[in-house]
């Protein structure tokens, strides 16, 4: 084998080495601080745990868990939907749809999810006549999430380099063909990493449903905390529990962004 055919091969070759190599490094800090965690928690701090307190409450912190998930995999959905929506507004050539899809995003955007839930629920949905807390809750927060989405889709879009779009258009593809083949697989690559921690974030935002009396994770703890007095052993589960849900989309997003990678 020539000198030349081994230098090209050599970094490719290497690659699957440096990759197993990181991951083990990863996975050894990750255990070193956890271990460093549960040290520092349950040896330094020599709290007066009180777990038997709080474990007539575990049905109902469970029941919360399961009311967190559904409300975070409905809005998930629905604000994917809103971000699509208000990014093909943005980027429409009618300057009225900009202007609305515009004004949407910047408003959301620049007002407290606390205040646009009181206001959702306090004021809107008793306007209308909606009354249903798990409905509520989750259009509010899609809604929410949608502007952010928004704002990540059309950039990811935007950076596609314009020799791309005229290299489509060379060839004879339609703007639609051109989004479908050629915009939005390169697109969705870029937007992953940002797409997959709004999605993290709109877990922990339903936390902030609590105001509004929704029995999602963070009120059946609050309830316990209040009724125990025993703050560590309420909000420890919490934490877990957030964690458990925000950890494999962390998880995914890696795998994704590994299987959709490709050479330069």
């Amino acid at each position: 084998m020539s000198p030349l055919r081994d230098s090209l091969l050599s970094p490719r070759e290497s690659r699957p080495k440096a990759f197993c190599v990181g991951r083990v490094v990863n996975i050894a800090v990750t255990v070193i601080l956890g271990a460093t965690f549960c040290f520092f928690f349950f040896v330094l701090l020599r709290h007066d745990y009180r777990w038997e307190a709080i474990a007539p409450f575990s049905g109902n912190l469970l029941a919360g868990w399961g009311m967190t998930i559904a409300v975070s995999a409905a809005a998930l959905v629905i604000s994917s939907l809103i971000g699509a929506g208000l990014t093909a507004g943005q980027l429409a050539t009618f300057p009225p749809a900009r202007w609305l899809a515009r004004g949407y995003v910047e408003i959301v955007r620049g007002t407290p999810l606390l205040t646009q839930i009181l206001i959702g629920y306090y004021l809107v949905a008793p306007a209308v006549g909606w009354e249903n807390k798990f409905t509520v809750g989750v259009v509010i927060l899609a809604a929410f999430a949608g502007a952010y989405l928004a704002e990540i889709f059309r950039a990811g879009i935007l950076s596609i380099p314009k020799s791309q779009w005229e290299s489509a258009r060379a060839i004879g593809l339609t703007s639609a063909q051109t989004y479908r083949f050629v915009v939005i697989p390169q697109a969705i690559r870029r937007v992953l990493p940002a797409t997959t921690g709004q999605f993290a974030n709109l877990i922990k935002d339903s936390s902030l449903l609590y105001v509004i009396g929704l029995g999602e994770f963070t009120m059946q703890a609050r309830e316990a905390n209040a009724q125990t007095y025993a703050t560590f052993e309420s909000y420890l589960p919490l934490a877990l529990g957030y964690l458990a849900l925000t950890l494999p989309i962390s998880f995914a997003s890696r795998w994704l962004e590994h299987r959709t990678r490709y050479e330069h």
